[in-house]
Order: C-alpha cells, then sequence, then structure tokens
C-alpha cells in the first residue's frame, strides 16, 4: 500500500511540474513602464504559424502547457511599432525571456492615412473578441484549432475545452447554446471551417440573455453574415501544406432589400493531417518503445439557409436550416519493439493498425 502510496504521489507531482513549465516575459515601453493588453502571438519558427494568442496584463505575458519546438514571438499594440523576437528552443522546461521594449510609431504628418482595422484581440469589459475575418487565422483551419489558439482557453488531449483552468464551458454559434458535448462537440467544431468564422468571444461574465449553463463561462462563436443590398455572392478556395496538402473550398449567395434577408452558404475542409507518438516504459527487465503514426483524412461540408423578414427595428422574424456531413478516417498504425534490457536484444515486435 505505501508503495502505491508514494507512486500516487510522484505522478502528480510530476504533473503539477508539467502543468507548471511556461514560457513568459514581459513588455515595456520606451519609459519603462509595463504595457497592457497588447497582442502577443507565440509563432512556430519553421513556418511563423500560429501556436497560441495572449493579451499582456500590466506588460507580463505567460503560455504554458506547450511541446517541444522552436518559437518565435510577435508583438501588436496600438501606437508602436510591431515586434518579432529572435528564434528560440522550449526543451520542456520553464523559460523566461528578457524584458522587450517596444517603439513609439513615429509618422510625420504629411504620412498620414486613416484607415479602420480590426484588432486581432479585443479586449471588452465582460468579454475577449479573437476576431478572425481578415487575418491569417481565417484559411487553413477550423474552430477547434482557432479555440486553441485563443487567450485563457485550453483543449486538453481528449479535446475537452476549459476557459482559465476552469471546466463547463458552454460553446454558443451565433448566440444559440450547441446541444452537444464531449467527441460530438469536437467533432462539430472540427467541421467549421474558419472561412465561415466572422470572431470568437471568450465571454467571461455572461449577461442575462444567455443561459444559466456555463459556470466557467460561454465561448460564443460567430459566423460571417452578408449586410450588403440586393444580389450577392461570392467564392473561396484554399490550400494549405506541410507534410500533407489540405483545401478548402465553398460559396455564398445573398439576397436582401430593406425588409427580406434570404441567404444560403456552403463550406468543405479536406484533407490530411498527420501525428507521431512515442512511449518508452521499462518494466523490470524488459523495456517498451511504442512508436504511433496517426493519420487523419478529413472530410468535412457545413451548409446553412435561411430566411429573415424585419418585422421592426427591434424585431426580426425568421427561419434557418443548417447541418454538416462529417467523414472523417483515422489510420492508427502502432510498432513496439519489446526489448530484453539484460542484452539489449529485440525479444518481438508487436505490430498493430487501427482504423476509425
Amino acid at each position: 500500500m505505501k508503495k502505491i502510496l508514494t507512486t500516487i504521489a510522484f505522478q502528480v507531482i510530476g504533473m503539477a511540474a508539467l502543468h507548471a513549465q511556461y514560457i513568459k516575459g514581459s513588455i515595456k515601453d520606451e519609459q519603462g513602464n509595463g504595457i497592457g493588453n497588447a497582442t502577443v502571438s507565440l509563432l512556430k519558427a519553421k513556418d511563423s504559424s500560429v501556436v497560441k494568442l495572449e493579451l499582456s496584463k500590466d506588460g507580463a505575458f505567460q503560455f504554458s502547457q506547450l511541446s517541444k519546438d522552436s518559437f518565435l514571438l510577435g508583438i501588436t499594440h496600438v501606437g508602436h511599432q510591431p515586434f518579432f523576437s529572435q528564434h528560440f528552443s522550449y526543451n520542456g522546461t520553464s523559460v523566461e525571456l528578457p524584458a522587450i521594449t517596444l517603439s513609439a510609431t513615429k509618422t510625420k504628418l504629411q504620412d498620414v492615412v486613416v484607415t479602420a482595422r480590426k484588432k486581432m484581440l479585443d479586449v471588452k469589459a465582460d468579454r475577449t473578441v479573437l476576431n478572425v475575418e481578415g487575418t491569417i487565422n481565417a484559411a487553413g483551419s477550423d474552430a477547434l484549432e482557432l479555440l486553441r489558439k485563443s487567450p485563457g482557453v485550453s483543449v486538453d488531449n481528449d479535446e475537452k475545452i476549459s476557459v482559465q483552468g476552469k471546466n463547463g464551458v458552454q460553446v454558443y454559434v451565433d448566440n444559440k447554446p450547441t446541444p452537444l458535448n464531449g467527441q460530438d462537440l469536437s467533432s462539430y467544431l472540427k467541421s467549421i471551417p474558419s472561412a465561415q468564422i466572422e470572431s470568437i468571444e471568450i465571454i467571461h461574465t455572461p449577461g442575462a440573455m444567455y443561459e444559466a449553463a456555463g459556470s466557467a463561462g460561454i465561448i460564443n462563436i460567430r459566423l460571417k453574415k452578408n449586410k450588403t443590398m440586393g444580389f450577392s455572392g461570392s467564392f473561396n478556395a484554399g490550400i494549405s501544406a506541410g507534410k500533407n496538402g489540405r483545401w478548402d473550398d465553398g460559396f455564398s449567395v445573398n439576397f436582401r432589400n430593406k425588409k427580406l434577408n434570404a441567404y444560403a452558404n456552403y463550406n468543405g475542409s479536406h484533407g490530411k493531417m498527420e501525428s507521431e507518438f512515442e512511449l518508452n516504459r521499462t518494466v523490470k527487465d524488459t523495456s517498451f518503445r511504442q512508436r504511433n503514426n496517426i493519420l487523419l483524412q478529413k472530410n468535412s461540408r457545413v451548409f446553412k439557409t435561411g430566411l429573415d423578414y424585419t418585422l421592426s427595428s427591434k424585431s426580426n422574424l425568421g427561419i434557418m436550416v443548417s447541418g454538416n456531413i462529417n467523414t472523417p478516417e483515422i489510420t492508427n498504425n502502432n510498432t513496439t519493439p519489446i526489448i530484453y534490457q539484460p542484452t539489449g536484444a529485440v525479444s518481438k515486435i508487436l505490430v498493430a493498425e487501427n482504423n476509425t
């Protein structure tokens, strides 16, 4: 019994140490004051893809629950020049970066051009908004991948969503609660292409318009809507490539006048996502070196069509039909050499293939 308790204690300590690992730093202006609400992007060094977004608090920022890799930082803040750091490595131990100083934007009066542009991260009294439309996140991704990048949001290995470490998050789409949870919810979120998303709202203190559910907060995914008068339509397509290729396609048609709005849209997401997993175990005089190669063949299609009629400036009457067809295929190839430790000889090789 004592051995079991000791083993459990070491496992708990190990898990706590894992969650304590982080990358953190601070941001200051030229006068040495901390800069709050700066958008800090953690990017992969090899392709500058976004891993996670955070907002600085009194100049401090921190990223946790990361895989070993090489990264760089991108920092933006109103009135200051964008900053990009040098590449640095994260090997699983905590990293504390030197203080970063942002330079104020210096512009001559005759060079000023007034433009309106949404910030990637917008902080409001009760929520943080990740604006997706018109940013690098708008292509080649899906709703679940965007949540992984969102500030304060964590998605664990079982694809359970938490906000600031709290479980029980309620997910809404266009201010309507989704009646899904667990694996059904993650599958649904994977089927929503990022090209269809306008913004993601992380609501920490839900107002009276939301249901009581969602004690840890609410995540509201706002889908794009066409507000142009008359008839309009668009077609979109995108491709992304890493070890495997992925592509998106879709179209949208819309008719709107002062009273009536009819619309229909479709988006598809296809391609392969590959990951590798290694697990080394030693039991007495035998070691097991498990190697997994997991290949996900993604093939999802999302559609929505509806009709809205404006009764007054505060009331609309409408009907909408939406759905998704998701047919993923997962192949998991597992090879485990079983080695007799005293001689280092491979006594057996366990080979297994799982198709889902």
